[in-house]
């Protein structure tokens, strides 16, 4: 097998991303049925408190294993394109790298665990959890090093079968031994899992580090380089999580629990963006690399309006019957049900600005960073903002917990539209992925959705069990005809041999 696994003219471009967001399309339904699994389970088994103190905990934690790949995940591409160096030694010495920086930040948050818990008192396993923090980074390096080989599948496997069908039945195994740690555990066991179906796809592929001699300082200097990928990865991190911590330090745990959960169930529009990424990278990589910026400027149009399309369906099926998909979480957490509306709408809004960046990150890193810097600021002033404004007005708990979700909505808007437009200057050429049959599709379905949400409380099973698959219909039909192209088509072909 050959180094170099990128397309090798414009015309494969549209081909690999087509393969790789076919394999990212089987990917996402199946992190959706294994996702969905453990938010019944945490949410009925565990409650709202338990789930608030895990999710504030593995926020941290996750925070630590991004810091802890100093921007490798992204700028690794870059460093196999132009090493001279066999590109399995230079993956290994990305790995030795993360592997120390990762140390480093589980003996802070070991010997200071107050950070991960800052509402509450550390009990039980919780101290040891940072010891999971070199599994997520080495994963992460991993799947980054296989995906510049155009290799998705290991990373749908580990991310999208292996971790959350883990933690799923670790969840549900645990809660029979300790109800207040067997999340914590199901967590560490998941990442550990999710690692070695990352390392075993990543060793058939590279090789044992056979004949290697570590390059730690050639890495180091190339993480300082990527200090602003790292600071685009750890800003946009943030921008989907500072919400939870803010929370955190305002309501007690069971009210960032409910949040927590409108969050995860948001979330899974978000990852098909982030399951682009890994073919996304080196495909525009590979064309800034011979300054074809007009295909550069094509790839984020067409992954764009994938990912708008994809995720304004999903807003729609989750935020209209809101109610009822907290409902199926427990009883506890219907009060989530405007979060989980304001946080679908963020995911739209982004989605634009999100894909833009993936260019942005090598044509303009830091202006991408100034500006990432800048909308998390604003987000965390709105966040404040809003949240004084409903405690003033003595607003139901249930709504002031939301202002968290109007603020993320607000500033993802704001910064998609600041990224685009700075990412069309730059490249010369429209990166904006609407299309007016958009406000049709959703005009049609929103009917369609409001009609069922009427539906008396004993048919409320119709509204979930008939009304999203209606609803989806609906969608992916004026979708399908009136604003699909040749090209979007691809998506759904397999190439040709």
């Amino acid at each position: 097998m050959t180094d170099r696994a990128t397309p090798d003219r414009p015309d494969d471009d549209i081909a690999a991303l087509a393969k790789g967001g076919r394999t990212n399309v089987l990917g996402f339904a199946l992190r959706l049925a294994a996702r969905l699994p453990f938010l019944f389970i945490a949410g009925r088994v565990y409650g709202p408190e338990i789930v608030g103190r895990f999710a504030i905990a593995v926020l941290v934690v996750e925070l630590a294993a991004l810091l802890a790949t100093l921007g490798l995940k992204r700028g690794l591409a870059q460093a196999l394109a132009r090493t001279d160096r066999p590109h399995a030694h230079v993956v290994w010495d990305a790995i030795a790298v993360a592997l120390i920086l990762s140390l480093i930040a589980s003996a802070v948050l070991f010997v200071f665990p107050q950070i991960m818990y800052p509402n509450s008192e550390v009990i039980g396993f919780e101290r040891l959890l940072p010891l999971v923090v070199f599994a997520v980074a080495c994963s992460d390096i991993a799947l980054a090093a296989l995906a510049y080989r155009l290799n998705v599948k290991a990373a749908v496997t580990a991310r999208a079968v292996v971790e959350p069908w883990t933690i799923s039945i670790a969840a549900w195994l645990l809660s029979y031994v300790s109800a207040r740690d067997g999340l914590i555990i199901a967590y560490v066991l998941s990442m550990i899992a999710a690692l070695v179906a990352s390392l075993v796809p990543f060793i058939r592929s590279y090789g044992l580090p056979t004949e290697w001699r570590p390059h730690l300082t050639p890495m180091f200097a190339l993480a300082r380089a990527n200090a602003p990928l790292a600071g685009a990865d750890a800003v946009e991190w943030g921008t989907r999580n500072v919400d939870r911590f803010i929370l955190g330090l305002v309501f007690p745990p069971a009210v960032v629990g409910i949040y927590y959960m409108a969050q995860q169930v948001a979330s899974l529009p978000q990852k098909l963006k982030t399951s682009f990424d890994p073919v996304l990278g080196p495909v525009i990589t590979s064309r800034l690399a011979v300054n074809d910026r007009a295909a550069v400027a094509a790839q984020i149009r067409q992954v764009g309006f994938w990912i708008m399309a994809a995720q304004a369906g999903l807003a729609l099926i989750g935020g209209i019957p809101a109610e009822g998909v907290m409902g199926v979480v427990g009883p506890e957490f219907v009060a989530g049900a405007g979060a989980l509306c304001f946080l679908l709408i963020a995911e739209v809004l982004a989605a634009n600005g999100a894909v833009a960046e993936s260019g942005l990150v090598y044509i303009a890193r830091h202006r991408n960073l100034m500006l990432s810097i800048a909308i998390i600021a604003v987000q965390v002033a709105l966040t404040f903002a809003l949240l004084f404004v409903a405690r003033s007005l003595a607003w139901p708990q249930g709504w002031a917990a939301a202002m968290p979700a109007v603020a993320l909505a607000m500033s993802l808007a704001l910064g998609s539209v600041v990224k685009s437009l700075l990412a069309a200057r730059l490249l010369g050429a429209p990166v904006s992925a609407w299309r007016w049959p958009f406000v049709w599709a959703v005009l049609a379905t929103s009917i369609v959705g409001w009609a069922f949400v009427q539906l008396p409380p004993e048919l409320e099973w119709a509204e979930l069990m008939i009304g999203i698959p209606t609803m989806l219909l609906v969608y992916c039909a004026i979708i399908w005809r009136w604003a699909f192209k040749q090209e979007d088509r691809a998506l759904f072909r397999r190439a040709s041999a």
